[in-house]
This record gives structure tokens, C-alpha cells and sequence, in this order.
């Protein structure tokens, strides 16, 4: 059990402290994945809240309150992107190699990365909650235990995405090319800016329902509008956390994997 301790845990515990503490120590990082999202949340959903009709939602919800979850799951991912854009540092500094050859499980890389990506995540999402009355939300401090968990869960799963881009790359070019190519098209598909078509002979339909961060989107809505019947139609709360959860573990064998292969090679 104590060698199990020393080869996972520690290493893991370790690299989530590295990443936190780098992440608070670089306050650009903290302004920028919080101010791009409300530049965001404030511009499209005062653009569009005169001149657009949500269906399926309550004559009372505006446009910027609709929007409001969504921009907490893209604050989520820019912490991700932001996150783990540090591999590529990483590598470049050498800092990375010394850790692949280092006696340490490549599930302690993976799991310290995840860790710290989602606790940045679940602190920045916890702290634009502040902005929710100004949307014409009120969250109760009963539901804050549950949307901390949530936030944590989607920003894991969200890590593990902008991990899964970052791990090849060898620039930071690169990966900002697929952050906008993949990464922001699928927030895009998932219900942050416009509910999906009820048609089920779009395409567009079928790419919602397939997309992952739909349901981290229908979550965190979910448990903003906890005892809302007349919440906007969404997966419901129990399969969008099982389905992000999932997710989630997905994303995480397929980083080990990643990882696992490299760190034979370097060892």
C-alpha cells in the first residue's frame, strides 16, 4: 500500500500542487480565462437578447440568462486549454522529460494534470457564479455543494480533452489551431448558445445529442434550475452527470495511454 502511495498518489498530489500554484502565480492566465468568457456572455447576450426567441423556455428567461450556464462551461474549458497548454512548456523546458523517467506511475502524470486542471476549473466556475443575479438567477446555497461537484466532474472531463490535444503537440501554435478548429465548435454544438433543433432529422440534432459537453452544459443548467419545472428542455440531471462522468474516465484511459507508451520509450 505504501509503495502504491509513493508511486500514484504522491507524484499525483504533487503535480496537481505545481499546477495550481503556477496557475495563481500567473494572474494573465486567471484574467484571461475569465474575461474572454465574459466579454462573451456579455456581448452576445445583450446582442441578442432583444431580437431573439428561445423555444421551449419560459416567457420570463432572457437570453442572458440562458446563456449564463454556457459560459460557466466555456470559463471551464479555457481553464482546461489554459491548463494544459503547460505540457508543451513543459516539454520545452525539460521539465517534462525528467518526470517520464522518474520511477512514478504514468497514471500519477495523468492524474495530477487532471486534478489540478479541474480544481482550477471548479474555483473559476464557483467564482463567475457571483455574476448570477445579474443574469436573474439565484442560487441557493443548498445547491452549491452539488454545482462544485459538477464543476469539478466537467472540468475533468474538459482537462482531460485539452490534454488529449496538448500531448502530441510541439507548439503552442498548434494547439491553439485545434483548440479553434475542435474544442470551440464543440462547446459551440452543445446547447451554450442555442438549445437544440427538436428535429430529429437534422444532422445538427444528432451532433448535439453525440456531443459530450452538452452534457456538461445540461448539468450545470440542471442544478442552476434545481425544482424549475420550467427549466429549457434538457437531458435530465442524472444521466448528464452519469454521461460526463463517463466521459470523464474515457478521456483519462486514453491519456494513460498516451502517457503509458512515452514513458516506456523515455525509460
Amino acid at each position: 500500500m505504501t509503495g502504491e502511495r509513493n508511486y500514484l498518489w504522491l507524484p499525483a498530489i504533487s503535480l496537481w500542487r505545481r499546477e495550481v500554484v503556477r496557475f495563481l502565480k500567473q494572474r494573465n492566465r486567471i484574467i484571461s480565462a475569465l474575461a474572454t468568457p465574459l466579454v462573451f456572455w456579455l456581448l452576445i447576450g445583450n446582442g441578442l437578447g432583444s431580437s431573439f426567441q428561445l423555444p421551449d423556455t419560459p416567457q420570463s428567461m432572457s437570453y442572458l440568462e440562458y446563456f449564463f450556464p454556457g459560459t460557466v462551461v466555456l470559463i471551464m474549458l479555457f481553464t482546461a486549454i489554459f491548463s494544459t497548454i503547460s505540457i508543451i512548456e513543459d516539454r520545452r523546458e525539460g521539465f517534462l522529460q525528467s518526470v517520464l523517467v522518474a520511477p512514478v506511475s504514468p497514471g500519477a502524470i495523468v492524474l495530477g494534470k487532471f486534478l489540478g486542471g479541474a480544481t482550477l476549473a471548479a474555483l473559476q466556475g464557483a467564482l463567475f457564479l457571483a455574476l448570477a443575479p445579474f443574469a436573474g438567477l439565484h442560487v441557493p446555497w443548498s445547491s452549491w455543494p452539488i454545482l462544485v461537484g459538477v464543476f469539478f466532474l466537467v472540468g475533468f472531463g474538459l482537462t482531460g480533452l485539452g490534454f488529449l490535444v496538448a500531448w502530441p503537440m510541439t507548439s503552442t501554435q498548434g494547439f491553439h489551431a485545434i483548440m479553434n478548429i475542435f474544442l470551440m465548435p464543440l462547446w459551440m454544438l452543445s446547447g451554450a448558445l442555442f438549445p437544440a433543433p427538436p428535429d430529429r432529422g437534422s444532422w445538427v440534432y444528432w451532433v448535439v445529442q453525440a456531443n459530450p459537453v452538452t452534457y456538461a452544459v445540461s448539468a450545470v443548467r440542471r442544478v442552476l434550475y434545481t425544482g424549475d419545472p420550467e427549466v429549457v428542455n434538457l437531458p435530465p440531471l442524472g444521466l448528464s452527470v452519469a454521461v460526463s462522468a463517463i466521459f470523464a474516465v474515457v478521456v483519462y484511459g486514453l491519456c494513460w495511454r498516451m502517457v503509458a507508451s512515452r514513458h516506456k520509450v523515455t525509460g
